[in-house]
């Protein structure tokens, strides 16, 4: 590819992701960087779990993201009587014309583009693990038949803090699948302000279109052709590695309170994110700063304390964020 050819693919990029980020932030407010990293899995082929509390627009955030790109969109309502063939749909009989009967697949919600897997820590572990197979391999089985999903997709759930009442944590392994962990605070006196100006009034804010499923597949393959040198490549490396306490890049707080650290999917996250970072700032090569902007929600999900961590309430946030201060960018 010429030297031309790649400035006006990173252009594009630039100024889709650009139109996708200005037209949801006409409805969200005070959420610019949530907005972006939710963007960003979603061009990386990720998935996002968005946690506060209620009444933050976590919700508010999916449905705009929807409305503005010209995808199929499905909400599933997570509570603790759904089954997880209410998620991935089941087999039916029907009957033939001339008489008989046969099996006849009914796709669940979870046959769309963007799913909105609401509240997802309210139902149980059991109904929890129907997305696994969906968010991993694209695909959903029933019985013995595997069903393709449809591409884009992208799976944004929202959970509530743990300590609120009629929470069940999420499974390790379907933690580690989410691309993300973006935690949504409490909005700002200025921000509180434009919220209510722009929820109270008697139209709501239009937002426009500006992206359909090829556009997003066409920005996912500008994506993973971003150079990356193998330098920058292995600060990631030390990053992941850094997470687990035994070893040589671990921080003392890793040492001290982590069980398991970051799976490889982390080090896949922080170079995914890191290129789309790249395009973004108009560069076709990643730098240290693109993975340090990233690390925090990629792999404060990913790791798990013992039990002293757990007793003494350490915050995932302060292990990353000592260890992007212990570990050096060579």
């Amino acid at each position: 590819m010429t030297t031309s050819a790649v400035e006006h693919s990173i252009d594009q990029f630039r100024e889709r992701f650009t139109r996708i980020t200005s037209e949801v932030g006409k409805r969200i407010v005070g959420h610019e960087a949530i907005v972006n990293l939710t963007v960003t899995s979603l061009l990386a082929g990720g998935h996002v779990l968005l946690e506060g509390i209620p009444g933050v627009g976590k919700t508010s955030l999916v449905h705009t993201l929807a409305d503005v790109l010209h995808l199929a969109f499905s909400r599933i309502q997570f509570t603790p009587d759904l089954m997880p063939a209410d998620i991935v749909g089941t087999n039916i009989v029907q009957e033939h014309a001339h008489g008989g009967t046969f099996f006849e697949f009914q796709p669940g919600p979870v046959f769309a583009n963007v799913v909105l897997a609401d509240e997802i820590n309210r139902a149980t572990p059991k109904t929890q693990s129907a997305l696994l197979e969906a968010m991993q391999d694209v695909s959903v089985s029933v019985g013995r038949k595997t069903y393709p999903l449809e591409q884009p997709f992208l799976v944004l759930a929202t959970q509530n803090p743990l300590e609120m009442e009629g929470t069940y944590p999420l499974p390790e392994a379907q933690l580690d699948r989410f691309f993300f962990k973006l935690k949504v605070v409490y909005p700002s006196e200025a921000a509180m302000h434009d919220i209510l100006e722009r929820t109270t009034a008697d139209v709501q804010a239009p937002v426009t279109r500006v992206a359909d499923a090829q556009q997003i597949l066409e920005m996912r393959h500008v994506a993973r052709s971003v150079a990356i040198a193998r330098p920058v490549q292995a600060y990631a490396v030390r990053l992941t590695m850094g997470s687990h306490p035994d070893s040589p890049y671990a921080s003392a707080l890793v040492k001290r309170y982590v069980r398991y650290g970051a799976s490889p999917r982390a080090a896949q996250t922080l170079v995914l994110a890191g290129k789309i970072q790249a395009l973004t700032h108009g560069r076709a090569f990643v730098s240290v700063d693109d993975i340090r902007s990233v690390a925090l929600p990629a792999l404060r999900h990913r790791l798990l304390l013992n039990f002293e961590g757990d007793a003494d309430e350490v915050s995932t946030d302060a292990i990353v964020s000592e260890l992007l201060a212990s570990v050096a960018a060579e």
